[in-house]
């Protein structure tokens, strides 16, 4: 039997958004490699060579840039409630994870709003600690994770329902 107080209300897990996924990326790359390399043939016929290098090196700077936002992609904050417990663990891309525990009766959902943009920051307070949440998220996405995190404080504000 499930213990009351382990139920899970709310669990999600809130990841950066990447408009391309590896696989597209490296479409991407070899697309703009073949196109460098045709459009140097050219100069490479007219004796500017360098000009090759520097499209050459275009395509390296482009690929650094496209690994770096793929890496960043790993990154992932997982938010759960329970009837006693808030947790938030947060994981960078480089693995390194911190973890935030409150107590639902305790910890207060503050949302910074502008009126043109929409919920700009959502920040769990509770007993001085200040723990941002959402961060990956856009305005409205933000705005509807807010209010569902909202409701299960509350159900969890309740306390555990015992059968």
């Amino acid at each position: 039997m499930i213990d009351p107080c382990d139920e899970l209300i709310f669990r999600t897990r809130i990841t950066p958004h990447r408009s391309l996924d590896a696989r597209r990326v490296r479409l991407l790359l070899l697309i703009f490699a073949g196109c460098c390399a045709a459009s140097s043939i050219p100069f490479v016929v007219l004796g500017a060579w360098p000009v090759a290098g520097f499209l050459g090196l275009d395509v390296l700077l482009l690929f650094v840039a496209f690994r770096l936002n793929v890496r960043s992609a790993r990154a992932y904050e997982d938010v759960a409630v329970t009837p006693v417990e808030l947790s938030v663990e947060r994981v960078s891309p480089t693995g390194k994870r911190r973890a935030w525990r409150f107590s639902p009766g305790f910890v207060r959902l503050e949302r910074q709003e502008m009126e043109d943009y929409g919920v700009t920051r959502l920040d769990l307070v509770s007993r001085g600690r200040r723990v941002e949440v959402g961060a990956a998220l856009g305005p409205q996405a933000r705005a509807d994770f807010a209010r569902d995190l909202a409701l299960a404080l509350a159900q969890a504000r309740q306390g555990p329902r015992f059968s």
